[in-house]
């Protein structure tokens, strides 16, 4: 049978690690603008977020060009990286330079006018694993954790577009488990070193699997452009369920047990890039979804500190009037900055705003249902009303959208409102927190105004797997040779009830996963009036308190 030859260079690539292809397309432009992910809009006054000053990562095989390090970088100067690196050292000029590496940093990085990134003011670190044939996880996990600790240890997100296939792990009869040395260190670099780490997330038909059975980052599929807005999930994303023909091989490398592996969908089909000859070129793939995702966590982070010089600011200021007797104001404003704290920089924080603020269905222009700006359908057509993921509470995420599609602005509006504590006198329709809860016991979250009946809410929980080092030498660091010890997962719960109810049998809503690391509703509130959300800590696996993020969003009655 003749294989069309761009399916051959997906197989291909795939098998070498890489997760996106050369292809004919489109531009960058529209993938950032409302038609993609809505960023663009963040880049204008008022709000002026270009990403300045906040360190993201990237690792690969290879990596972008370096301008007065790297010939390749003369004749593209729109990617300027902070630093190079090969593994854990600094790199040599003119080694290790991929244009796929290049394309990927572009995303979310480039200056250029025609093809602006996501994140155009960002720190970019980027690390080249080297050929395969001379380096494995084992290097990979090295090179992630020299990432990890750059800008003084101050570093948000790091991009994986690229992994390992099941082929080439050395355990007898590898699946996808969570257990391959690569995806273990994932979640513990994510825990140790606070970032948020996004993969590319192709699965299947000699696909890239290894690192996306991780739990405690988030894995990317992409979208194709539909009467000009990308709404569709593509074709060549390869995570299905496993039926029809290929099905032995997708069951080998899809998630085992329940799991799924994607958690939201970005624009990765068609997008104009230069590259290294400074020449527009056509992309598609994961490889380009998942920049678009650590772009927007550049963009929300810059917020975020923004908002914490603000209080600190604001707290010299009045620390100064009360010294001086003066009245304490009172404003909305002042009890905004207020509620924000350093939990902004959390990255199960970034993981819930994310996921919770993603478009699943359009809105009809009345707010009920969130004011999401499209509605997305999967490979078979379907949306996320006629998930698997909306109509069963056991699995939170849809097996090929997550929980949608990526919109940086609704990202930034979710953010923008701040943290919200679970005691004192409720919170408002929509906000995030991070917090701890004990063994056994509870949180809920009274929502201040009544919901409007008819109206959807959206809510998030995210927390991590927790995975160890097994530290053979005690430097606190991962070394060749030394492996990780899988501690599990504590299992929380997450619920829609009526204030006043203390039976979670009577929840409206639930979400009640075993499997994994994200609990998330959306759901429509059938009648008028208040109601609270309540994590719950059901069952204990390794820590007795276990940290969490929660992000909701809800439409309270205008009555």
């Amino acid at each position: 049978m003749k294989i069309p030859i761009q399916k051959t260079l997906v197989w291909l690539l795939g098998g070498l690690g890489i997760s996106g292809v050369i292809a004919p397309a489109l531009g960058l432009d529209t993938s950032i603008s409302e038609a993609g992910i809505n960023v663009y809009r963040l880049h204008q006054p008022p709000y002026n977020l270009t990403g300045r000053k906040i360190a993201i990562g990237q690792v690969e095989i290879g990596r972008p060009g370096l301008f007065g390090k790297d010939k390749a970088a003369i004749k593209n100067r729109t990617v300027t990286p902070a630093g190079v690196f090969y593994r854990n050292t600094p790199a040599k000029p003119n080694t290790h330079v991929d244009e796929h590496a290049a394309m990927v940093a572009a995303v979310m990085i480039s200056r250029d006018k025609a093809f602006r990134g996501v994140a155009p003011g960002a720190k970019l670190y980027a690390s080249a694993v080297g050929s395969l044939s001379r380096s494995g996880q084992p290097e990979e996990c090295l090179s992630a954790q020299h990432i990890a600790q750059q800008n003084g240890s101050d570093l948000r997100a790091i991009n994986f577009s690229f992994g390992e296939s099941l082929q080439r792990d050395p355990r007898e009869e590898a699946v996808l488990d969570g257990n391959a040395l690569l995806t273990l260190c994932i979640d513990w670099s994510a825990r140790v070193h606070d970032v948020l780490y996004v993969i590319a997330g192709n699965q299947g038909k000699g696909g890239i699997p290894i690192p996306t059975d991780n739990f405690n980052g988030i894995n990317a599929a992409y979208t194709a452009k539909r009467q000009g807005v990308f709404n569709k999930v593509d074709f060549a994303n390869l995570s299905a369920l496993p039926v029809g023909i290929g099905r032995r091989l997708i069951r080998q490398e899809i998630n085992v047990g329940s799991r799924r592996s994607i958690n939201l969908v970005a624009p990765g089909n068609k997008i104009s890039l230069y590259d290294l000859k400074g020449k527009v070129t056509k992309v598609s793939g994961t490889s380009f979804a998942a920049p678009h995702i650590t772009g927007v966590v550049a963009l929300l982070q810059e917020f975020g500190d923004s908002a914490l010089r603000k209080l600190r600011s604001r707290q010299q200021k009045l620390f100064l009037m009360q010294s001086l007797r003066a009245e304490t104001p009172n404003t909305g404003l002042h009890r905004l900055w207020m509620n924000w704290s350093t939990d902004s920089r959390r990255h199960e924080v970034m993981k819930a705003v994310l996921l919770n603020s993603a478009d699943k269905i359009q809105d009809l222009g009345d707010g009920m249902l969130l004011g999401m700006s499209r509605t997305i359908r999967a490979k078979d057509n379907h949306h996320w009303l006629e998930s698997d993921a909306y109509q069963d509470p056991k699995i939170p995420l849809d097996m090929q959208m997550g929980t949608g599609h990526l919109n940086g602005f609704r990202a930034y509006q979710q953010f923008k409102l701040g943290q919200w504590s679970p005691s004192g006198i409720g919170v408002p329709p929509v906000g995030w927190d991070y917090r701890t809860v004990e063994k056994s016991s509870d949180r809920d979250y009274v929502l201040t105004k009544p919901l409007a009946e008819g109206s959807f809410i959206s809510l998030t929980l995210a927390w991590d797997r927790l995975v160890e080092l097994e530290d053979d030498n005690n430097n606190d660091a991962y070394d060749l040779g030394e492996s990780f010890s899988d501690r599990g997962l504590n299992n929380l719960d997450l619920y829609l009830m009526p204030v006043g109810e203390e039976d979670i049998t009577k929840s409206v809503c639930a979400s009640i996963s075993e499997a994994d690391a994200v609990e998330h509703i959306f759901c429509q509130v059938p009648a008028q009036g208040r109601y609270k959300i309540r994590v719950q800590y059901q069952q204990q696996v390794n820590q007795p308190s276990q940290a969490y993020a929660l992000a909701w969003w809800t439409v309270p009655d205008p009555k």
